[in-house]
């Protein structure tokens, strides 16, 4: 099935009917986020799955449509015995691979439709990870509760209000616990959303920071996503009191024919498609 097959189908059951591109808040833009990956999760999956590991009985830890894998890349560092939140964690297939190596992961999302297909994964064999259903701008969780945190694009393009997500990671995290997070990369703003040669001419202000948003007939938000520049996620990092060890934008991999929505070898070859931002609490 294509992304474009896809997003029919969820648009079809939230009653999709426009796009805009308009300033919502931190509540709305939740509730769009939550009832769309509700909508989507089965298709997601039947697009996805195989690429993320989510049916294997240890699930994978991939960071981007470039395939990075934490097992390679060792962005968190050493894993054993560590506590780690994962945020956005959807079926979790990363969390339930970083509990196949020695963590004690926390899986949180916001979509319930997520958090149940992750169940399903776990009933067939593998590590058991406690999932929590909740939003990212509020952590139901204590101060320093996790050595670690991360989030493979789950989560942080989705809020409206992304500083006080890294506010309330660094809230959570114990001091030198490190916080990674994975994004569409800042510059693919500014390009419409096709993986093609439509998609290589640049349409949009990257300054421009009002959310892209998809509407029904009532003008209720069904799917919403943020914008935030590079210097933008610096600061909210910095602000946080959380200090940047590096922003890493992947190459395009040789081995990697796959499109992945607006991802592609054609435009994986002429600028970056995501922003990995390793960030630890001092």
């Amino acid at each position: 099935m294509s992304d474009d097959e896809r997003h029919a189908q969820a648009n079809a059951l939230l009653g999709t009917t426009a796009t805009t591109r308009t300033k919502i808040g931190s509540a709305d833009s939740e509730r769009a986020s939550r009832r769309w990956w509700d909508a989507d999760a089965d298709q997601y999956h039947q697009t996805h799955a195989d690429f993320l590991g989510v049916d294997s009985p240890g699930g994978e830890f991939v960071w981007c449509p470039e395939g990075l894998h934490e097992g390679d890349m060792e962005f968190l560092g050493e894993l054993t015995g560590k506590s780690v939140l994962e945020i956005g964690c959807g079926s979790a297939p990363c969390s339930r691979w970083l509990a196949g190596r020695g963590a004690r992961p926390v899986g949180l999302d916001v979509s319930m439709g997520m958090l149940t297909r992750g169940l399903a994964a776990m009933d067939r064999g593998g590590p058991l990870v406690p999932l929590v259903q909740a939003g990212a701008e509020a952590l139901p969780f204590a101060d320093e509760s996790f050595d670690l945190a991360c989030s493979a694009f789950g989560g942080v393009p989705f809020v409206a209000d992304s500083a006080l997500v890294m506010r309330e990671v660094a809230r959570v995290l114990k001091p030198g616990g490190r916080w990674v997070f994975s994004v569409n990369h800042p510059m693919r703003w500014i390009f419409p959303d096709d993986p093609g040669p439509a998609g290589l001419t640049a349409t949009i202000p990257y300054f421009d920071r009002t959310p892209y948003v998809e509407v029904d007939d009532a003008g209720v938000a069904t799917y919403v996503e943020h914008h935030r520049t590079i210097g933008d996620r610096v600061r909210e990092i910095v602000g946080a009191g959380l200090t940047l060890l590096d922003i890493v934008e992947p190459d395009w991999p040789e081995w990697l024919d796959r499109e992945w929505g607006q991802w592609s070898p054609l435009r994986g070859q002429i600028f970056p498609g995501t922003a990995i931002f390793v960030t630890a609490k001092p």
